[in-house]
């Protein structure tokens, strides 16, 4: 601010305190987008018996609403870009002077926009978010050329440093580190190799063990990257024993890690996918379900990771595949496709988390946490809430304090269990619980950035200027499946799930809302659409991951199953586009034309069993 601007601050200050008015505080966007309607208000003590009016440019507005403690103008609009200034006259005397930037509206919507591209051209997230955030922040300084610098440093020390201070998302990063190290636990105290070992007793011809592994999947349903590590690496051995190929392997590993952990109520996701949907209904009138709510709302819509797991189930019971797998198949029951061991030499996998040797892999020291986790889960969620029905008490409860409550117990659970058995010491169980926890670190670096990205676009408006433009232009009906379709090829070619997640839910959730108030109003007939479209984020997001080279759970999927990452990308993609085609076709476009969901799974379903058995090469099994 220079000297003439400070000057003139100080002569309406005195201006205020002739006038007996005061102002406290003024609610006014951090930049204006032009031709886009805000508002602006005053807090204060104030005359509303006297005029006020609102001057910008020559331009003067009254305001919608006045009274003693507050003046509000609503309606408000700048129709030029670069600095703006808003004079508040009370009679036709000035009392306050405020100015911001006013850009193009199209700028808001380029910071996820950098991000997508930067994540596609540099096939990494972590540093398209912060690129994107250092935009955004360039922004709300107006694209200035002093902006440029300070946007940096606000990018960091406002943006990044609020988002970690918000004590929601301090809980969920606790409760997903927490998690982590449980699961680095259970896995060292060989808790979950025990598991296997019960499973694979019976396991003793190639349809026995694809159904083993399959099972495998669906029990390690907390975390995509452990079911991937634990389900890969034991597996090897007995694919190779049986003849089933490493493809078929890494097939089966991926298609029942993120499509179970995108759909299981306790899992490292909830955190993430709670986190990015509260963020993304804030603000919203008229919403009263909570982001938990909302989520499990959205689960019967997730037609994909069903019909995923379900095609998975198909494929191992029939004996039945497709494209270039059966080729692989048949190799393998020759014996002939047997890959040499792959050492895993990423971010430590190998060397942190692993099995303690010389130890005995007893199933009831994964088991017994993983059923405290579940139970006192549960009993804090139904303890917090209060109401006459499920969704009253389900909607009130505290549930983010619930995961923190069953995550800390499980961990202590399951350190318990190892050091009074003498399998590890405090040492080995703090050391087991550290490894699992690194697992989630890059995970949560994604969600602060993704967080700090959705409190930028709040700042640009860009829901705003996405709704003013589509609203109107989208069929309410069909926008989930464009959703749809928008997060599988953003995910496709970022290669992140999460990424994606975290970048479309700040915008869709408005975008959705605004389309339900526009064509009809929000009620009960029409909210499943809202429903719906929550999960086509998150579940468009992991169908590409699943068909996407680059995608990180594809890599660490054919490095834990011994398999050439392009070998499984080829043979993992038929089925795929097979689940992720009759997901779109049968489930989530007759959604949206109010179909019931359970009808459309069951017939999904069906769809699939013709398929498999119209298209699908019998294998020796």
């Amino acid at each position: 601010m220079n000297f003439s601007s400070r000057a003139f601050s100080v002569f309406l200050f005195f201006l205020h305190f002739l006038s007996g008015q005061t102002i406290t505080s003024v609610n006014a966007p951090k930049i204006i987008l032009e031709n886009i309607e805000f508002a602006i208000t005053y807090s204060g003590e104030f005359k509303p018996a006297d005029t006020y009016k609102l001057d910008c440019n020559g331009t003067s507005f009254l305001p919608t609403n006045l009274d003693s403690d507050q003046i509000k103008f609503q309606n408000l609009s700048v129709h030029q870009s670069g600095e703006v200034s808003f004079n508040l006259l009370h009679d036709d005397i000035p009392i306050d002077q405020l100015t911001r930037h006013s850009i193009k509206p199209w700028v808001s919507v380029l910071p996820p926009v950098i991000a997508i591209f930067l994540a596609f051209l540099t096939r990494s997230i972590v540093p398209a978010l912060f690129i994107a955030i250092w935009f955004g922040a360039w922004a709300v300084n107006g694209l200035t050329g002093p902006g440029l610098f300070s946007g940096l440093l606000q990018s960091f020390h406002v943006y990044v440093l609020n988002t970690i201070l918000d004590r929601d998302h301090a809980i969920i990063t606790l409760f997903t580190f927490m998690l982590g190290g449980m699961v680095g636990i259970i896995y060292r105290n060989g808790g979950m190799h025990g598991i296997i070992r019960h499973l694979v007793k019976w396991a003793n011809t190639p349809k026995k063990g694809q159904i083993s592994i399959w099972l495998f999947g669906i029990v390690i349903f907390f975390d995509d990257y452990s079911n991937t590590l634990i389900v890969g690496n034991t597996s090897r051995m007995l694919c190779d024993k049986l003849g089933i190929s490493r493809q078929k392997l890494a097939y089966l590993v991926d298609s029942t890690s993120a499509p179970v952990a995108t759909i299981a109520v306790i899992t490292t996701w909830i955190g993430f996918q709670v986190g990015i949907i509260a963020d993304a209904i804030e603000g919203l009138t008229g919403l009263d379900e909570s982001a938990y709510l909302l989520f499990l709302h959205s689960i019967p819509y997730s037609f994909y990771p069903f019909l995923a797991i379900f095609l998975v189930g198909l494929v191992v019971t029939t004996g039945r595949d497709i494209g270039p797998m059966v080729a692989a198949e048949n190799i393998a029951r020759q014996g002939l496709n047997v890959l040499p061991e792959m050492k895993m030499e990423t971010d430590g996998n190998d060397g942190d988390l692993k099995v303690k040797e010389n130890i005995p892999l007893r199933a009831v020291n994964a088991i017994l946490p993983i059923l405290v986790l579940i139970g006192t889960m549960l009993y804090f969620i139904f303890s917090s809430g209060e109401g006459d029905s499920l969704k009253e008490i389900l909607g009130s409860a505290d549930t983010l304090a619930a995961l923190m409550h069953s995550t800390l117990l499980s961990a202590l659970t399951a350190a318990m269990l190892s050091v009074s058995q003498r399998i590890l010491n405090l040492n080995e169980t703090f050391e087991a619980w550290y490894s699992g926890l690194k697992f989630m670190v890059i995970g949560m670096l994604v969600l602060i950035l993704a967080w700090a990205l959705a409190d930028l676009s709040r700042d640009l408006q860009t829901a705003d200027f996405i709704i003013t433009t589509l609203g109107d232009t989208i069929p309410m009906n069909i926008l989930p499946a464009v959703v749809f379709l928008v997060a599988a090829v953003t995910a496709f070619g970022s290669g992140s799930s999460w990424g994606v997640m975290a970048i479309l839910m700040p915008l869709v959730i408005p975008l959705c809302w605004a389309v339900m108030e526009g064509q009809g109003g929000v009620n009960p007939e029409n909210i499943h659409i809202l429903y719906s479209t929550i999960a086509c984020v998150l579940t468009g997001a992991v169908w590409a991951d699943h068909c996407s080279p680059i995608s990180d759970t594809t890599i660490l999927t054919s490095m834990a199953s011994g398999c050439e990452l392009m070998d499984h990308v080829r043979t993992q993609m038929p089925y795929a586009l097979i689940a992720g085609g009759v997901s779109l076709l049968v489930g989530t476009i007759p959604a949206g034309l109010g179909l019931p969901w359970w009808l459309l799974l069951t017939i999904g379903a069906a769809v699939l069993v013709i398929l498999i058995r119209t298209l699908g090469t019998l294998v020796d099994n």
